[in-house]
């Protein structure tokens, strides 16, 4: 189960990862090129297309991607980094020892790449689950199906996994969350969306979920009709389904009840079953996070035909395998989640497909390998020092509020004081003792690394929270806030240009990665984070006239975002967004204090490169952090569901609420960019 509370800097697409000294042939940006900024646009009236529209315009989205920016160039280069290594694990296999991470790294790439054994194996793979759903006959087997699949980590119907308790984060234990739909979110089920939009994505839904079922042996006919059970399955799953929206709210994501309680709320799904089929005994409760969704389930195992749980089941275990199983299900599958909803024109390359399977498996096996080839020393000593500097001017910023009390602000300070900065990669690697990983059988092995994981995260439940895992791999491009544990951690792979180089100047670092750690520590202080104490409990610790306070100041920032529109007449959601946006423009105006600090010790602290003064290659290295297009269809689905803004606004809705934007580059109160009086949202 993912960890919803966990705030990244940026959704990853598949595969994120990066390498200091990659032997991709992407070439990273290092500095800023004024060649490229675009001279027709007007700083003041547009940051992001000022530095970015030129070089966007230059180099298209790649056909196997539905984004392209400063992420997927590290992203890319990392792919061809972390490829050298599974390659060169899979040669070298007759001489590894089999119990090595590299032999199973190996072995498990060497089977995904045999394309010829997929296709000859064709669903065989996945028979015995088939074979087990058509013999379902009642309720009851049904629901030990369901039970079945979670064990063996697959998690069909919704989502279950361990995470820190919100009310005693030292203790980590079980949440069940809301799942089992194939479109993005609710919406996409009970609207019909813009111009039909989310109709049109339905119809190819229903064209997809018949064409799998057919390309898995189902005859055309049943194939249509259980396509038809399947999506209206799921419309009752959706009606019980938060919205992304909803689903911010910590108080949507956690509701504590003991196994008795839950058992009396769902008679039919058996949650003492279901705990015993995951080998976890003496549990006295756990979060079952969205009542109303669990509630529907257990009405539909009661009520729904035996028969339609068959379709929706085999669906679901076709849908899942299918990346893993034959050339044709594997376009099919791609044809419909890659191509029609976000957008990409061409399937990965089978070797890429491979790689992020393994990434998938064993993603923080392959960051121990990662690690110790392209993660310099120097860099963390370099990052920890930019981290130190930022929190040192978060702690500034906040005594000197003058908007919070004195009762209020104290905590805040505590909580300050106990934030733990994690920079490159976790202190003790994790085992992989007993993962059995062969060479010549690419299913088997996805399925094997999927139950190992999921034995890995039950065996964890109702035990304490381990401080030093990690929930990202060091060669993930990105960095996290996780407000149970009060920490902010920046994996190894977003330590370069143009986020981090420890060759250039402080301009370029402090607009890069110093506004990248200044997002994730205030996080802590966002709308979410904020109601979670020091210790990484949901606790209250406003006063009631300071939280009515910010709550103001940030509902300008959803105004603002509300009228960004990003394309075809669909604005930003600010609501949506709001975490993300907090995070941003207290992210940056932390990184320009502490920038600040660290020009006051420069020899000359106004010195110009390339014609730019100090104060201007601060703000438009920020901008160009965030240099992406992306295709349409991708837009749309993230308008939807992805807490985070389109980059292009990003890019701009900090700087244009900062004054020292504006006296960098000469803007009047007018210019697009200068947000002033009434309109300047100022938060921290």
């Amino acid at each position: 189960m993912n960890n919803r509370l966990i705030k990244p800097l940026v959704l990853a697409i598949g595969l994120a990862c990066a390498s200091l000294t990659s032997a991709a042939t992407v070439e990273l940006t290092r500095g800023i090129d004024t060649k490229q900024f675009d001279t027709q646009r007007k700083v003041c009236d547009d940051l992001f297309g000022y530095v970015n529209a030129t070089w966007l315009k230059a180099n298209a989205i790649p056909g196997d991607r539905s984004t392209w920016g400063s992420f997927e160039q590290l992203d890319e280069a990392s792919i061809h980094a972390t490829h050298d290594l599974a390659q060169a694990a899979a040669k070298n296999l007759a001489s590894l020892a089999p119990t090595s991470i590299e032999a199973k790294i190996g072995a498990f790439y060497q089977s995904g790449i045999d394309a010829a054994a997929a296709n000859k194996a064709g669903v065989t793979p996945i028979a015995d689950w088939l074979k087990r759903v058509d013999s379902l006959k009642s309720p009851d087997e049904v629901v030990a199906f369901v039970h079945d699949t979670h064990a063996a980590g697959l998690g069909l119907l919704f989502n279950f996994g361990g995470e820190a308790d919100f009310k005693n984060s030292s203790m980590e234990i079980a949440y069940a969350f809301q799942g089992g739909l194939g479109l993005p979110e609710r919406a996409y089920y009970l609207e019909d969306g813009k111009d039909g939009s989310y109709k049109k994505i339905r119809e190819a839904y229903l064209a997809y979920a018949a064409q799998v079922l057919e390309l898995a042996g189902t005859p055309k006919a049943e194939a249509t009709s259980q396509a038809t059970t399947v999506l209206a399955f799921e419309t009752r799953l959706a009606n019980a389904s938060l919205a992304p929206v909803e689903l911010r709210s910590p108080e949507n994501q956690y509701n504590f009840v003991s196994l008795d309680e839950a058992q009396k709320q769902n008679p039919h799904f058996g949650w003492n079953k279901f705990f015993a089929s995951q080998n976890l005994s003496d549990i006295k409760g756990f979060s079952l996070s969205q009542p109303k969704f669990f509630a529907e389930v257990d009405r539909m195992i009661e009520q729904t035909p035996v028969a339609d749980w068959r379709a929706y089941l085999r669906f679901k275990t076709i849908d899942g395998a299918a990346p893993y199983l034959t050339d044709a299900l594997a376009e099919a599958h791609f044809g419909f989640h890659g191509k029609t909803l976000r957008g990409q024109q061409e399937n990965q390359p089978r070797w890429k497909r491979v790689l992020e399977s393994v990434e998938n498996g064993m993603g923080m096996a392959m960051g121990q390998l990662y690690v110790a080839k392209n993660f310099p020393p120097e860099a963390k000593q370099r990052a920890k020092e930019l981290v130190d500097n930022l929190r040192q001017a978060t702690k500034a910023r906040l005594e000197k509020l003058d908007w919070m009390g004195a009762d209020t602000k104290k905590k805040a300070l505590e909580k300050w004081a106990s934030f733990t900065p994690k920079i490159g990669y976790p202190e003790e690697w994790r085992k992989w003792d007993g993962l059995t990983i062969k060479p010549d059988n690419y299913f088997a092995n996805v399925a094997a690394a999927a139950k190992f994981n999921n034995d890995w995260s039950m065996a964890k439940i109702n035990k304490p929270v381990d401080r030093r895992e990690w929930g990202m791999t060091p060669q993930t491009v990105n960095a996290y806030y996780n407000p149970l544990q009060n920490e902010i951690v920046f994996p190894a792979a977003i330590l370069q240009p143009p986020f981090f180089d420890p060759k250039a100047d402080d301009a370029l670092n402090y607009g890069g990665i110093g506004a990248v750690i200044g997002h994730e520590i205030l996080h802590g202080y966002d709308d979410e984070g904020s109601k979670f104490d020091a210790k990484g409990n949901l606790a209250d610790w406003w006063t009631k006239e300071d939280r009515e306070k910010f709550d103001a100041r940030t509902a300008k920032l959803v105004e603002q975002f509300d009228s960004y529109v990003a394309i075809e007449g669909l604005h930003v959601k600010g609501k949506l967004t709001l975490g993300e946006n907090i995070a941003d423009l207290g992210g940056l105006t932390m990184a320009y204090d502490a920038f600040k600090l660290a020009q006051s010790k420069s020899a000359d602290p106004t010195a110009k490169i390339d014609g730019l003064t100090p104060d201007q290659r601060f703000f438009l290295n920020f901008a160009q952090v965030w240099r992406r297009a992306f295709r349409d269809a991708e837009l749309k689905r993230r308008l939807n569901v992805d807490p985070h803004a389109p980059a292009q606004f990003r890019a701009i809705a900090a700087p244009s609420n900062l004054p020292a934007f504006a006296q960098a580059f000469g803007c009047k109160s007018g210019d697009a960019m200068v947000r002033d009086g009434d309109r300047q949202v100022k938060i921290w």
